[in-house]
């Protein structure tokens, strides 16, 4: 009997595990969507008040309300962008939980189908908790600038000058 009791815990451990994963998967997936369409209470609602954003050209933006304000700001001259997460993993170990992937980012810097692209791509690292409600929160997410393509109208995105761009491949 104590044998089936630790088995059951086991796998109950493994299906508790494997559905926090699915929660922190859709939380990434809605927020960044919701990035796309300006959603910005929706995206932000996924970040813990202390939240700690850093990304390779800015630097460290600490809060929830400076974050949103400073991604807001950023992607406010781009009328259509696509927040992609590609190769997503995610470790959870009770309330806590860290996460990596890649992001392709496309946007479009004129308004209307001919408008010309602009991307970059780098790593995200993640770390999240649980919060009391039982909902999953980003507490940090870094984020390297490995590459661009096209003109950043704006200079939104730009290092400022001698600076890194983030999580050295």
């Amino acid at each position: 009997m104590a044998e089936r009791d630790a088995g059951c815990q086991a796998l109950e451990a493994r299906l508790r595990r494997w559905e926090d994963g699915q929660a922190l998967r859709g939380l990434l997936m809605r927020g960044w969507r919701a990035l796309d369409h300006r959603d910005w209470d929706a995206w932000i609602a996924h970040w813990a008040e202390d939240a700690v954003f850093e990304f390779g050209p800015w630097g460290e933006t600490r809060g929830r309300r400076a974050i949103r304000e400073r991604v807001e700001e950023a992607e406010a001259d781009y009328p259509t962008m696509q927040h992609h997460i590609l190769n997503l993993h995610v470790e959870v170990e009770g309330d806590r939980a860290t996460g990596i992937g890649y992001m392709w980012f496309v946007a479009v810097t004129a308004p209307g189908r001919t408008g010309t692209p602009y991307a970059m791509g780098g790593p995200y690292d993640w770390e999240f908790r649980r919060g009391a409600d039982g909902r999953w929160l980003v507490t940090r997410q870094r984020l390297g600038l490995w590459w661009t393509s096209g003109e950043d109208t704006g200079d939104r995105f730009a290092a400022p000058p001698g600076a890194a761009g983030g999580l050295t491949p």
